[in-house]
């Protein structure tokens, strides 16, 4: 008889349901009214600040400063990058009226048609190099390193909470520059920030790669990314730093004058992380009995719940404020420990699950037998049995505690990936590695091989479902031969189903 799980059905039995579960039981967010777009609810909103708040500390120590743009950005803004303009023309929401009036039947309808129709920003990349392109005169107004936190809109028509969505938040960053090198630095070194953040903060172990023509960000010449394994062995794109050239720059007029006289087009960038980092933390730390969050960015890093009867009231309160005061009082990640007290009316039973549901990185359990001994009793998040411990060696080590727990979580998601990439040489071994019998099984991972040309291989992908997910940056240099073609192959890519 299988065991018992709080979320139903388990990863195995099927994950895509046990990834709404997960969602639904950890209270991180709600279908909305509209289509495809969705309430994020307190617990998933926090963990996002978390999120935005260690990453808007790494942007401003690299130099970078908050602004903010238009939602609207006008349909010719668009029509001056084509390449641009095509990557998104289907994902667009397009306004093309400014108000309402009464309709004959006693409902509402547009009126008063826009000279211009508006879109509603699926990316800021020509509404804000319109803006630089006034801001820019001189050599010395370089470089402009400016980054905004917002919302998009990208007219999804298959959507998963999260990890794709109508609408969905974010942060982008938009860099002009005065040479290419500098442009270039600016990219990579903005895929190192996102490489940093998901491997120490998420625990989330990532490789950075460039992405092949066919699969760049539309308008850039280069684009790195992120990539990681989700525990159904699909990848995640988790992040995405481009170089923009001087594409961008020539189609909004981003000019200034050179030190030595001379006009000369800008270089840009941009760069942007969402909350699909919420989906891949669930997809990668999460179990059959719901949310595991690392503990540098969950809400409360610590619960304490309270047990007690009417008479042993007061006497257990105390004690748990006064421990909750001197756990407050430990740093870990450079900040004080986040703990809560949880004296809701509600079975003990109930509540421990409720906390285990939600990622709750640390339980403690205090009741009068407990105070006696002067100790609690404590439950770590990836640890399937509680134990006693001391009140004081708990304080001595908890932020220990939470950092082998952040440790353990990267090295088991690490164990998960390398465990399943293979190196693939030849086109049966790459079928095979791709191909199930049951869609809903479990299957593949990532697969390390030589290709020499992606025109080639197209035909076989979107039959497989599969796609080059980057060149890694620091992979397998060596030339060798391709799998598909036999031919002699400059690069290696990795290849997998993705979201």
């Amino acid at each position: 008889m299988a065991p018992k799980t709080a979320i139903s059905p388990t990863r195995e039995a099927d994950y895509p349901e046990w990834y709404q579960q997960v969602i639904r039981a950890a209270d991180l967010a709600e279908n909305s009214p509209v289509r495809g777009c969705m309430v994020i609810k307190p617990w998933g909103y926090q963990l996002w600040e978390n999120i935005q708040r260690a990453l808007d500390d790494k942007f401003k120590a690299t130099g970078h400063q908050n602004a903010y743009f238009p939602l609207f950005i006008p349909m010719s803004f668009l029509e001056k990058e084509a390449e641009h303009v095509e990557g998104f023309a289907k994902e667009c929401a397009v306004v093309t009226h400014h108000r309402l009036e009464p309709d004959p039947d006693g409902g509402l309808r547009p009126a008063g048609k826009l000279e211009e129709p508006l879109i509603v920003r699926p990316t800021s990349e020509t509404i804000i190099g319109a803006t630089y392109a006034k801001w820019v005169q001189s050599y010395r107004d370089l470089p402009i390193l400016i980054n905004q936190w917002a919302n998009v809109v990208r007219w999804e028509m298959r959507t998963r909470m999260f990890l794709r969505t109508a609408e969905f938040l974010w942060q982008e960053g938009h860099t002009v520059h005065a040479t290419a090198e500098e442009a270039i630095a600016e990219t990579e070194q903005m895929v190192d920030v996102y490489r940093d953040f998901a491997q120490d903060w998420m625990a989330m172990p990532v490789i950075v790669g460039s992405k092949t023509p066919k699969e760049r960000f539309p308008g850039a010449v280069e684009t790195l990314s992120i990539e990681a394994m989700m525990q159904d062995r699909k990848a995640l794109q988790a992040g995405t730093s481009h170089f923009l050239g001087q594409n961008f720059a020539k189609a909004q007029e981003i000019k200034f004058q050179s030190e030595t006289g001379g006009i000369e087009y800008a270089w840009t960038t941009s760069w942007g992380v969402s909350t699909r980092l919420i989906g891949a933390l669930i997809m990668t730390h999460s179990d059959d009995d719901g949310l595991v969050l690392p503990p540098r960015l969950a809400p409360s890093q610590v619960v304490i719940q309270p047990i007690y009867k009417d008479d042993s009231r007061t006497e257990v309160m105390e004690y748990v404020k006064s421990l909750r005061d001197e756990i407050a009082a430990q740093t870990y990640a450079g900040a004080p420990i986040r703990v809560v007290i949880d004296d809701r009316d509600i079975r003990g039973g109930e509540k421990k699950w409720y906390h285990v549901k939600r990622g709750v990185p640390i339980r403690l359990e205090i009741g009068p037998k407990d105070i006696a001994k002067d100790s609690v009793f404590c439950g770590v998040r990836n640890q399937p049995k509680s134990f006693g411990v001391s009140r004081k060696e708990l304080v001595s080590t908890i932020s220990t505690m939470l950092e082998t727990l952040q440790s353990e979580l990267f090295a088991a998601a690490l164990e998960l990936r390398e465990s399943n990439t293979v190196t693939i040489t030849n086109e049966a071994e790459f079928r095979d590695f791709f191909t199930t019998t049951d869609e809903n099984k479990i299957h593949g991972g990532f697969a390390h091989c030589h290709f020499a040309d992606e025109d080639a291989i197209e035909q076989l992908l979107k039959e497989l479902k599969v796609t080059i997910r980057c060149v890694p940056r620091d992979g397998n240099a060596e030339p060798g031969t391709c799998f598909f073609s036999g031919r002699p192959a400059e690069k290696m890519g990795v290849f997998a189903k993705a979201y």
